[in-house]
């Protein structure tokens, strides 16, 4: 019985970090950028689907619309404030821009999480579910809205497998990932791209962000947790493979499942970052990565 537990709750959570360290990975291989604000941005967005349930009676569709839409105002704020002067700045060598942009998104995604703590206190927020009931599969009860949780992770993360690989602006983007120099001398503005990219990432991790606050709940100290496990998966698949992301957020998953059933849940995160030390000692480009 046990074993089916974990099987299932390590199913959707690992949904959940794929869906979330998808997005991560794809900003990372088309603008270089490594958003260390993306846990504050998962988190706004479930809090603020929470709260309009809560305090405006909002019904679970309407609620989980306006968490994506608070989540994506968010992401794009991060580009806009954070990014993209930095990127644009001639004051900062381009050696040290990276520095740079990993230190503003942090203290960007800090901004953030002191916000929603401010406003709506460190308490855990618990998304109103938008499938209700129980199944029982294989002698398991579980919540029909985890079964839900990972149907919708896979539905984003294969329309846009569908973006990127059969429409003319997806393929753009993917050119983009391999060679930015090629793609500016077909007379395609990266700064256009790089404004999609980002956007489609705000769409992803913030339908994570409100999925998993209606799975296990969220607050302000999930910022922290959350931002480790889209670093360690996406470091352990390699850095701007997507393919290797989605094996990296399965074997993490399980890895926290595993852990929270037989040891405990406050441990839960531990065995993946050794793995990460140990995949950054052996194989420093991840599993499939090319740099």
């Amino acid at each position: 019985m046990l074993f089916w537990q974990i099987l299932i709750d390590g199913f959707a959570i690992s949904s959940l970090y794929a869906l979330g360290a998808t997005g991560f990975t794809l900003i990372f291989g088309v603008s270089g950028v490594l958003n260390l604000s993306h846990g504050a941005i998962m988190v706004a967005a479930a809090v603020a689907s929470w709260a309009l349930a809560g305090l405006l009676q909002a019904n679970p569709y309407t609620s989980a619309l306006g968490g994506v839409v608070i989540g994506v105002i968010l992401t794009m704020l991060t580009y806009f404030i954070t990014v993209r002067p930095i990127q644009r700045s001639n004051r900062v060598a381009e050696s040290e821009k990276e520095i740079f942009i990993l230190t503003a998104t942090l203290l960007w995604g800090i901004i953030i999480s002191e916000t929603v703590s401010y406003f709506f206190t460190n308490n855990a927020k618990t998304v109103l579910p938008i499938v209700e009931g129980v199944v029982t599969v294989v002698g398991v009860r579980t919540p029909t809205n985890e079964y839900f949780t990972a149907i919708i992770c896979w539905v984003a993360i294969a329309a846009l497998w569908v973006l990127v690989n059969k429409t003319r602006q997806g393929k753009a983007v993917l050119a983009a990932s391999m060679n930015p120099r090629g793609v500016t001398l077909l007379g395609i503005e990266l700064t256009r791209i790089h404004i999609a990219v980002w956007l489609i990432y705000g769409l992803l991790a913030s339908i994570a962000g409100i999925l998993l606050g209606m799975f296990l709940g969220v607050s302000s100290y999930s910022v922290g947790p959350l931002t480790a496990s889209a670093f360690s998966i996406v470091v352990l698949g390699g850095l701007g493979s997507v393919t290797g992301s989605l094996i990296a957020a399965y074997v993490v998953g399980y890895l926290e499942t595993v852990t929270a059933y037989l040891v405990s849940p406050a441990y839960r995160s531990i065995p993946s970052l050794l793995l990460l030390v140990l995949v950054m000692y052996l194989r420093p480009q991840g599993l499939f990565g090319r740099r």
